[in-house]
């Protein structure tokens, strides 16, 4: 799934995923993050032939939240570099880029933008956004299925992490390979995001 800069998602994508994130509702309101790329990496998981799931992750993703506890709503954008894509196999990470695939040399990025809602305790639990991969854009909503906040012990600013899912089928986005010969076309999308807040 697409993406030259730097989110969501992998195939993501978009995946990303998508850096969602909360903040205690002591806090502030609203407040931003910079999603951390050191600690953030899009992950998908597809059929091989109906044999045995293959499993990769985009390496480069950037992006950003703004999140209001107190009004329950929020936004997240999330950048990935198609190009870092890792299957832990360098002939078919050569192949995912090239114009069989991917076709990063047209489409070197994916996006996901989207809104943090269904709020429980102020905290989101879901986002609902498009996800832009391979020059389409589709709607994709995730899952948050955990989320927690900490002082960051070196920033001493607020330092979140998520845990988040989604599907997708990527034939929806163009890229059917192995279709013809019965591969399943859906991919399961997880992503690990960690942000830390603006000063």
């Amino acid at each position: 799934m697409p993406a030259t800069n730097r989110f969501t998602f992998s195939w993501c994508g978009p995946l990303v995923l998508a850096g969602v994130i909360g903040i205690a509702p002591a806090r502030a309101t609203p407040a931003s993050y910079t999603i951390d790329p050191d600690h953030t990496y899009p992950s998908f998981e597809g059929d091989h032939a109906g044999l045995s799931i293959w499993r990769g992750k985009m390496n480069k993703t950037t992006g950003s939240l703004v999140l209001d506890t107190t009004a329950h709503t929020g936004t997240v954008a999330i950048f990935i570099d198609v190009t870092s894509i890792d299957f832990g196999q360098v002939k078919l990470n050569a192949w995912a880029v090239g114009p069989d695939f991917f076709d990063a040399a047209r489409y070197p990025q994916t996006t996901y933008r989207g809104r943090l809602t269904k709020f429980v305790q102020g905290r989101p639990t879901r986002v609902v956004g498009d996800l832009t991969l391979h020059g389409i854009t589709k709607p994709v909503t995730l899952t948050i299925k955990s989320l927690a906040c900490k002082p960051h012990p070196l920033l001493k600013r607020e330092w979140c992490g998520a845990d988040v899912l989604g599907t997708i089928r990527r034939d929806d986005f163009g890229l059917d390979a192995g279709k013809a010969y019965g591969f399943s076309m859906d991919v399961t999308l997880r992503i690990q995001v960690e942000a830390v807040r603006d000063e």
